[in-house]
């Protein structure tokens, strides 16, 4: 983390959003990170879209765990409820806040080691349950802060920068969030900025688990020839199979695409995504397709990007479990302990 804070001064004629807020007023601290790492174009492209998503900071919660990645949420919203968990249980951690609490915009923030090792199970459950959530993983394939070893995605066969080969398989977590139920999974790059700021849009406007996955390279470890995590590998092997844009309220739209098919999926809070597809074969909407495809191009060699699958009529883990509407931390007394003539319904209910 860093103590070091930015200037609150704002220059007069910087552009508002609807709620009277610059971009400025959605950063946090100075970054302490590697200068070029990818994470800092992941939070530059966080700030990007809630400040065109017109979200007041103090709606959002945003949570991580430990590691480079887990350090970032201190660089964006620092206005926003923030909490730092222990290693791997950003997940759980979310959840209950989630449960306690479901008027905030829930925001995760992890990497590959915080949720394909050691929270490889708290990243399972958060995505079957269907928390309602934006879980971003900041993927660079290694450990940032231990000094470069190799991390469970990273792939077979790559090499580390003092040339030592992984021969583990890896672990894919995009296609495990489609397999767990997950019904807004995409992949990004830090590198496209143009691409990862409606993919974070989508995200939070999203009804339900919606994960994203940002291959980010690092810059100290995995930024060299032979790691299938860098710069110039992504960019040369980035087969990306679709465009979108997030559009609030039926407002016009800015974004310019490549030529190819229109869709517009709704969403839950009566925005919708405007996707047009580059790969004319692509259907979003399948999921066991979505994980097929992607699987072939693995194969290629080729790194999938873009929405890869999305499920418009997702059911969240309130909706699931028929919650109250009312956040629990606003219940009072006579709601949460209403009398012994109601417990002894529900008790006759259940016999």
């Amino acid at each position: 983390m860093t103590y070091i804070t930015k200037p609150r001064l704002h220059h007069p004629s910087l552009k508002t959003n609807k709620v009277g807020y610059t971009r400025r007023d959605y950063e946090g601290r100075v970054s302490t990170l590697c200068a070029g790492c990818g994470h800092d174009s992941i939070s530059a492209a966080v700030i990007q879209a809630c400040w065109e998503l017109d979200i007041e900071p103090h709606r959002v919660a945003k949570l991580s765990g430990i590691g480079c990645s887990s350090k970032t949420p201190d660089y964006f919203l620092g206005a926003s409820h923030g909490f730092n968990t222990v290693h791997g249980r950003m997940p759980s951690v979310l959840t209950g806040a989630n449960l306690a609490n479901r008027d905030l915009l829930y925001l995760g923030v992890s990497g590959d080691g915080d949720s394909a090792s050691i929270g490889l199970g708290q990243f399972a459950n958060a995505m079957r349950r269907g928390v309602n959530m934006t879980y971003i993983v900041e993927n660079n394939g290694v450990y940032g802060l231990t000094k470069g070893q190799f991390s469970a995605t990273a792939d077979r066969g790559s090499k580390s920068k003092k040339g030592a080969i992984n021969t583990d398989s890896p672990i894919d977590l995009v296609g495990l969030a489609l397999q767990l139920g997950a019904t807004y999974v995409a992949r990004g790059f830090s590198g496209d900025k143009d691409q990862l700021v409606p993919l974070i849009k989508g995200a939070i406007g999203h009804g339900g688990a919606a994960f994203i996955d940002v291959i980010s390279p690092c810059v100290t470890f995995n930024n060299h020839s032979g790691s299938t995590k860098s710069y110039d590998y992504v960019r040369e092997h980035n087969e990306v199979v679709s465009k979108i844009d997030f559009v609030p309220y039926r407002s016009e739209i800015t974004a310019e695409y490549a030529d190819g098919e229109l869709i517009e999926v709704d969403q839950h809070d009566v925005t919708f995504l405007r996707l047009r597809k580059i790969d004319q074969s692509y259907d979003p909407s399948k999921r066991y397709e979505a994980l097929s495809f992607m699987n072939a191009h693995h194969e290629k060699g080729e790194v999938v990007t873009g929405l890869l699958y999305v499920e418009s009529s997702a059911l969240d883990l309130h909706a699931s479990h028929n919650t109250s509407h009312i956040p629990l931390n606003a219940l009072k007394d006579k709601d949460l302990c209403p009398g012994s003539s109601v417990l002894s319904k529900i008790n006759a209910s259940l016999r």
